[in-house]
């Protein structure tokens, strides 16, 4: 048995960066620990911009304008999305039609990746370990 690696919902990811008290403390312990782990996906930069640039993001605006700089010192590793990400969120079977949320369920399920959220959408998988 291999080493947890997580991967961080978009919204694991804000909180954290601005709103670690909306973590849980088992999600909070995992994230703040530094020997274990952790990808934000480019799935994520693609939500918060395109929600940022609706008006969906008012509490997270400097995350937005100052990803980059969040993200390298937020110190987690960068998941890009490839050919095999998107065939597997385009082909499950899962009535959640949000492409972001699909991507990320793809992601964690080709990666072999535990999933950190709090969306009740995602217990619903067989497929991918989900935690909070």
């Amino acid at each position: 048995m291999g080493t947890v690696r997580y991967l961080l919902d978009t919204h694991t990811f804000l909180w954290a960066v601005r709103e670690s008290h909306k973590l849980s403390s088992n999600a909070l312990k995992i994230i703040t620990n530094k020997s274990i782990q952790k990808f934000i996906s480019a799935v994520s930069a693609y939500e918060i911009m395109n929600k940022n640039r609706l008006g969906k993001l008012q509490d997270y605006i400097y995350v937005a304008e100052n990803y980059f700089d969040v993200l390298n010192e937020f110190g987690a590793s960068k998941l890009p999305i490839d050919e095999q990400h998107t065939y597997f969120a385009g082909k499950f079977e899962w009535g959640h039609r949000d492409p972001f949320d699909r991507l990320l369920a793809a992601q964690a399920f080709t990666e072999d990746l535990t999933f950190i959220t709090n969306d009740p959408a995602f217990q619903t998988l067989p497929w991918i370990s989900v935690f909070w």
